[in-house]
Protein backbone atom coordinates (compact mmCIF):
# COMPACT_ATOMS: atom_id res chain seq x y z
CA UNK A 1 0.00 0.00 0.00
CA UNK A 2 1.34 3.59 -0.93
CA UNK A 3 1.17 6.60 0.97
CA UNK A 4 -1.88 7.99 -1.07
CA UNK A 5 -4.20 4.54 -0.13
CA UNK A 6 -2.81 4.24 3.50
CA UNK A 7 -4.14 8.26 3.88
CA UNK A 8 -7.74 7.67 2.02
CA UNK A 9 -8.01 4.74 4.34
CA UNK A 10 -6.65 6.36 7.31
CA UNK A 11 -9.07 9.52 6.78
CA UNK A 12 -12.01 7.10 6.35
CA UNK A 13 -11.03 5.12 9.50
CA UNK A 14 -9.97 8.28 11.12
CA UNK A 15 -13.91 9.56 10.70
CA UNK A 16 -15.75 6.60 11.19
CA UNK A 17 -14.14 6.38 14.56
CA UNK A 18 -13.71 10.34 15.63
CA UNK A 19 -16.54 11.63 13.73
CA UNK A 20 -16.11 14.14 10.97
CA UNK A 21 -16.09 16.89 12.93
CA UNK A 22 -13.57 16.06 15.27
CA UNK A 23 -11.21 15.07 11.74
CA UNK A 24 -12.17 18.24 9.98
CA UNK A 25 -10.68 20.06 13.56
CA UNK A 26 -7.99 18.28 13.64
CA UNK A 27 -6.51 18.93 9.76
CA UNK A 28 -8.07 22.65 9.70
CA UNK A 29 -6.18 24.93 7.50
CA UNK A 30 -3.91 23.36 4.71
CA UNK A 31 -1.12 25.49 5.72
CA UNK A 32 -1.50 25.01 9.50
CA UNK A 33 1.24 24.32 11.53
CA UNK A 34 0.70 20.73 12.42
CA UNK A 35 -0.42 19.84 9.06
CA UNK A 36 2.32 16.72 8.73
CA UNK A 37 1.65 15.87 11.94
CA UNK A 38 -1.50 15.70 11.52
CA UNK A 39 -1.37 14.12 7.72
CA UNK A 40 1.37 11.24 10.05
CA UNK A 41 -1.25 10.46 12.47
CA UNK A 42 -3.83 9.60 9.19
CA UNK A 43 -1.63 7.53 7.07
CA UNK A 44 0.27 6.07 9.93
CA UNK A 45 -2.30 5.41 13.46
CA UNK A 46 -5.61 5.54 11.21
CA UNK A 47 -4.22 4.34 7.44
CA UNK A 48 -1.83 1.18 8.75
CA UNK A 49 -2.94 0.27 12.40
CA UNK A 50 -6.14 0.91 12.89
CA UNK A 51 -6.67 -0.44 9.77
CA UNK A 52 -4.62 -4.10 10.00
CA UNK A 53 -7.02 -7.47 10.73
CA UNK A 54 -5.67 -8.57 13.82
CA UNK A 55 -7.70 -6.49 16.08
CA UNK A 56 -11.13 -5.24 16.11
CA UNK A 57 -11.96 -1.74 16.25
CA UNK A 58 -13.81 -2.32 19.41
CA UNK A 59 -10.33 -4.04 20.95
CA UNK A 60 -8.11 -1.55 19.60
CA UNK A 61 -10.16 1.21 21.16
CA UNK A 62 -10.30 -0.58 24.56
CA UNK A 63 -6.45 -0.64 24.50
CA UNK A 64 -5.95 3.00 23.08
CA UNK A 65 -8.10 4.25 26.27
CA UNK A 66 -6.31 2.27 28.52
CA UNK A 67 -2.79 3.33 27.10
CA UNK A 68 -3.78 6.96 27.13
CA UNK A 69 -4.91 6.27 30.84
CA UNK A 70 -1.78 5.19 31.71
CA UNK A 71 0.23 8.14 30.21
CA UNK A 72 -2.61 11.14 31.40
CA UNK A 73 -3.80 11.97 28.52
CA UNK A 74 -6.98 13.39 29.34
CA UNK A 75 -7.65 15.47 25.75
CA UNK A 76 -6.87 12.40 24.02
CA UNK A 77 -8.86 10.35 26.03
CA UNK A 78 -11.91 12.21 25.66
CA UNK A 79 -12.79 11.79 22.19
CA UNK A 80 -11.37 8.25 22.09
CA UNK A 81 -14.40 7.60 24.85
CA UNK A 82 -16.50 8.69 21.93
CA UNK A 83 -14.52 6.67 19.58
CA UNK A 84 -14.68 3.39 21.32
CA UNK A 85 -18.18 4.00 22.01
CA UNK A 86 -18.95 4.23 18.10
CA UNK A 87 -17.22 0.68 17.93
CA UNK A 88 -19.45 -1.02 20.26
CA UNK A 89 -17.58 -0.73 23.40
CA UNK A 90 -20.43 -0.49 25.92
CA UNK A 91 -20.56 2.04 28.97
CA UNK A 92 -20.23 -0.85 31.24
CA UNK A 93 -17.37 -2.08 29.44
CA UNK A 94 -15.81 1.30 30.02
CA UNK A 95 -16.81 1.69 33.81
CA UNK A 96 -14.85 -1.78 34.20
CA UNK A 97 -11.89 -0.41 31.83
CA UNK A 98 -11.22 2.25 33.73
CA UNK A 99 -11.56 0.94 36.91
CA UNK A 100 -9.07 -2.16 36.30
CA UNK A 101 -6.80 0.89 35.55
CA UNK A 102 -7.03 2.00 39.00
CA UNK A 103 -4.61 -1.04 40.03
CA UNK A 104 -2.61 -1.16 37.22
CA UNK A 105 -2.27 2.99 35.89
CA UNK A 106 -2.80 4.31 39.89
CA UNK A 107 -6.15 5.48 41.42
CA UNK A 108 -5.36 9.27 40.70
CA UNK A 109 -4.96 8.20 37.06
CA UNK A 110 -8.31 6.21 37.38
CA UNK A 111 -9.84 9.07 38.81
CA UNK A 112 -8.84 11.61 36.21
CA UNK A 113 -10.26 8.95 33.28
CA UNK A 114 -13.74 8.06 35.41
CA UNK A 115 -13.98 12.26 35.77
CA UNK A 116 -13.31 12.82 31.68
CA UNK A 117 -15.42 9.85 30.59
CA UNK A 118 -18.36 10.85 32.75
CA UNK A 119 -18.23 14.56 31.22
CA UNK A 120 -18.37 12.91 27.61
CA UNK A 121 -20.98 10.60 28.36
CA UNK A 122 -23.06 13.45 30.04
CA UNK A 123 -22.13 15.58 26.62
CA UNK A 124 -23.74 12.33 25.05
CA UNK A 125 -26.77 12.19 26.56
CA UNK A 126 -27.29 16.25 26.11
Amino acid sequence: MDDRERRRRGLKVRREVLGDAHVARARRGKGAFDAALQDLITRYAWGELWTRPGLSRKLRSLITLAMLVALGRHEELRFHVRGALRNGVTRNELEELLLHSAVYCGVPAAHSAFRVAKEELARIRA
